[in-house]
């Protein structure tokens, strides 16, 4: 029987909508799901996404995974928006792998616009999914970021694979109507709350309480943050109560980097990262504006530069009246050092020649982030990881909000 969220009719229909389709074994679900899935709903501009729970991972062992109805249970609980839809249609229309799953959706409804949504862990291990190759034809995929593989995932066999491909972020609106095989990154934050970090630490079904006191209509609450691997093995053994008269104070647990992006998390050392990471204020002071023919003159020759150097993904900010160090952020995507440190060079050198003399430049020397403040307009330089951990789009604006649409500018 279905349950009762479930609202997806097994026959199929005629929709039109636009339906992300975030699988997996949920072994618990986790708020890390429901951010992917909020998130690809906010960025794609979907209408719905299916958290279509697995009868059986094929990759995963039966051991500690918990029965289908518990953790399709333990999606219900969770999904407290009306647009993400907790399904066991797998277990109904009797697939097990991705690709059987796909064809069996497409033929049900013809007219939907489907999009495979992963983590970047997923993704580094497509090649071991049963017919990978056909199943990157049958659909689009929205890859995430997610802590610890995000450089393996976008350096690896599928992205290698699939480089001409890949979707820039200035397009990711347009994944779903794209004839695959067709993929992107989406940029953004990064949740590092693991299922199997949950098992470890016993926190399943109690890992979440309904207050109907303070909560009457049964909303979901979070009763504690769940451990990521890291913090769990840190996580030292209970010692026997002394007699003192005063605890010592709890040394704070560093929060886990991932070690893959160790010198990303040291970048933001000058004032102009540190205020760009830092995202915009309520009282922001206020600065004498540039003139804007000056403006788009020093923009044309920066994104002219980058687009000659095979830069990708390049995103123009509106930060007028938003932040006090600048009236423009410019955003591009490197995939190497050397071509980072190229950029920033020719950019430098082309400014200074229509009498842009005041530059600076910080990390050029082999680092995943640099800046040039130009005075006006600073630039930021990324590898495709360091821009995903920052998420400077997002929190400036850039996210594809309609309501932020005149603040952007992707090229």
């Amino acid at each position: 029987m279905p349950s009762h969220h479930d609202t997806i009719p097994i026959r199929g229909d005629r929709r039109t909508t636009r339906i992300g389709l975030l699988g997996g074994s949920f072994n618990p679900a986790h708020e890390g799901h429901i951010q992917i899935a909020l998130r690809a709903l906010h960025l794609l501009g979907l209408d719905q996404v299916w958290l279509m729970v697995s009868p059986g991972n094929p990759l995963k062992p039966q051991k500690g995974m918990a029965p289908f109805r518990q953790r399709l249970a333990t999606v219900e609980q969770l999904a407290t928006d009306r647009r993400l839809i907790p399904t066991d249609i797998e277990a109904r229309i009797g697939t097990r792998y991705a690709s059987d799953t796909m064809r069996a959706l497409k033929r049900r409804f013809p007219r939907a616009r489907f999009v495979w949504l992963m983590g970047t862990d997923v993704f580094a291990e497509l090649p071991r999914w049963h017919r990978w190759k056909t199943f990157i034809h049958e659909v689009p995929l929205a890859v995430m970021p997610r802590p610890g593989s995000n450089a393996a995932a976008l350096h690896g066999k599928i992205a290698t694979r699939l480089s001409h491909s890949r979707l820039p972020v200035s397009r990711i609106r347009q994944l779903p109507t794209k004839t695959p095989p067709v993929w992107a990154f989406l940029p953004g934050p990064q949740n590092g709350i693991s299922a199997t970090a949950l098992r470890r630490a016993g926190i399943t079904e109690s890992l979440f309480r309904t207050d109907r006191a303070s909560h009457p209509a049964g909303d979901t609450v979070i009763a504690r943050k769940p451990p990521t691997d890291m913090e769990t093995e840190r996580r030292p053994a209970a010692k026997a109560k002394t007699g003192a008269t005063k605890a010592a104070p709890k040394a704070k647990t560093p929060k886990p980097v991932d070690p893959s992006l160790a010198e990303v998390a040291k970048a933001p050392g000058t004032p102009r990262k540190k205020a760009a990471a830092a995202g915009p204020t309520k009282e922001t002071k206020k600065r004498p504006h540039a003139p804007a023919d000056q403006l788009e003159k020093y923009l044309k020759i920066i994104t002219e530069s980058i687009d000659d150097d095979k830069g990708e993904d390049i995103v123009v900010i509106n930060l007028t009246g938003r932040a006090s160090f600048a009236d423009r952020m410019v955003i591009a995507t490197g995939v190497a050092d050397r071509q980072i440190a190229a950029m920033a060079q020719h950019i430098e050198r082309k400014l200074k020649e229509v009498g842009l003399k005041r530059l600076l430049i910080e990390g050029a020397n082999g680092s995943d982030w640099v800046l040039i403040d130009a005075g006006d307009i600073v630039i930021h330089l990324f590898k495709a990881e360091a821009r995903a951990l920052y998420g400077l789009e997002e929190m400036w604006g850039a996210d594809l909000d309609d309501t932020n649409e005149e603040n952007i500018t992707s090229l």
